[in-house]
């Protein structure tokens, strides 16, 4: 069985949009390093500053280097019937594998991390970067920051390792089974053993215990592996696996319960690699307040965060129907709603439907207990019902409350609880707040599964 033992610089943290600036390849048998590739490459871009004060290589150095092109069938040679390892494996792989690719080869082979193994071989250090790990094993590494220096100190590394593995660590994480090598490399896979199969709420952590992600899915196992296959070389991937220290999970009776749950998780905690849910905003409500002259106003606007609403809806559209249906129900005035917008007394007041409130004809006083009695009439016809499903376990049903076309909450009761009204379930249910998102997802529900939603 023979190593590659890979280290590479690099212009920067992701493949996608970076370029080669060194690398080095070492051959080792189990035993020993038994063939050694080593060179500078033309990234075909400028090393920032920074890059080369890390380093030491300056654009100078590489201007009469080889493109990676012009290297790349050497590279690959030495590469693809091999076991590629390296520090932190899944960086180096992922650029060797995206260059290669634009050169026309397909690099598919074994990997091994050495940041994973240690862990594992030499538990119980504060830092696995390869420097403190190194030294605190007395491992020398000349050239820090080089690819040679850093890929024969990995090489030594790899050397203990293997006289260390008394166990078959090794060959374990090998094996097809093991999903060792695709996971980040500071995440534990006792952590991933722990992953229950079923609907719910996930959480990745950074290394402080911040939530850096909130996911939902049906198969909390599975879809929290799915974040580790492919080789995407992009920036936001790279940042992200690197940051992904731990997990916390929380199950839910159902998936519908999982992505409402995630929604609301991810507003509470806003995590830095979420943003389809941070974008979604309520577009439009329906407002009621009194102007200079006395009359109450409904009108729709665009939503307001800290402003009380009577209704929210993501189109004009369905806004105004809303509207015009109170207007006519009640004889509301639709200049003073905003329905009409010229000077003159509304076309209802022309038909007999409007009593004058916009020519100051009808007092405020009466205009406005016709507004009250809209209010009223809004609230009985927004709707008020139960969506009863399964539960966590075989003695509980989880159980989501809309009370006036508003979400409440959700949570589990037991099979044998009578539901006899809103008011019994809101002392059970955990309340969470409420958006068209969401009220979206439970219309949807219940569109599909009609049977499981009940009318309080």
């Amino acid at each position: 069985m023979l190593y590659a033992v890979v280290d590479i610089e690099t212009t920067g943290g992701f493949a996608s949009g970076n370029g080669i600036t060194e690398i080095s390849i070492l051959v080792h048998d189990g035993r020993e390093v038994v063939e050694a590739y080593e060179t500078l490459i033309n990234p075909g871009q400028e090393i920032p500053a920074y890059i080369e004060t890390l380093t030491g290589i300056s654009n100078e150095m590489v201007v009469t280097a080889p493109l990676f092109g012009g290297v790349a069938a050497e590279i690959y040679a030495m590469l693809h019937d091999k076991i590629f390892v390296a520090h932190n494996v899944n960086f180096d792989f992922s650029f060797i594998k995206h260059h290669l690719s634009l050169s026309g080869y397909d690099l598919r082979c074994k990997k091994l991390c050495t940041v994973r193994l240690s862990r594992k071989l030499f538990p119980g250090y504060s830092s696995y970067s390869l420097g403190k790990l190194c030294n605190a094993l007395n491992i020398a590494i000349h050239d820090r920051h080089r690819a040679g220096g850093d890929a024969r100190a990995t090489a030594e590394l790899l050397t203990l390792l293997l006289k260390t593995d008394l166990e078959g660590i090794i060959v374990q994480t090998l094996s097809r089974a093991s999903k060792e090598q695709v996971l980040p490399p500071h995440l534990s896979r006792t952590q991933i053993d722990k992953l229950p199969q079923v609907p719910g709420v996930y959480y990745f952590r950074d290394q402080k215990g911040i939530v850096v992600y909130v996911g939902k899915a049906k198969n909390i196992l599975k879809r929290v592996c799915s974040h580790f296959t492919g080789n995407n070389s992009g920036k936001q991937r790279q940042e992200f696996l690197k940051n992904i220290h731990s997990i916390d999970f929380e199950i839910c009776g159902t998936e519908l319960m999982a992505f409402i749950l995630e929604a609301a998780e991810i507003k509470r905690l806003w995590p830095e690699n979420n943003r389809a849910l941070k974008r979604y905003e309520q577009k439009y409500g329906l407002y009621v307040f009194e102007d200079q002259k006395g009359y109450m106003r409904l009108g729709i606007d665009t939503y307001k965060k800290r402003v009380p609403v009577l209704y929210s809806f993501n189109s004009l559209v369905e806004g105004h129907n809303l509207l015009r249906r109170l207007i006519k129900e009640h004889k509301l005035c639709e200049k003073l709603c905003f329905i009409q917008k010229n000077r003159d007394a509304c076309t209802g007041h022309n038909e007999g439907k409007c009593s004058g409130a916009c020519l100051g004809i009808e007092s405020a006083a009466s205009y406005n207990v016709r507004v009250k009695y809209a209010i009223e009439y809004l609230s009985s016809i927004l709707p008020t019902f139960a969506v009863i499903d399964k539960g966590r376990t075989e003695e509980e049903q989880s159980c989501l409350l809309v009370e006036q076309g508003k979400f409440y909450g959700m949570g589990y009761i037991s099979y044998h609880t009578d539901i006899a009204g809103p008011e019994m379930l809101k002392s059970v249910l955990q309340p969470y707040p409420s958006d068209d998102y969401i009220l979206n997802l439970i219309s949807s529900h219940t569109t599909q599964f009609p049977q499981k939603k009940i009318a309080i």
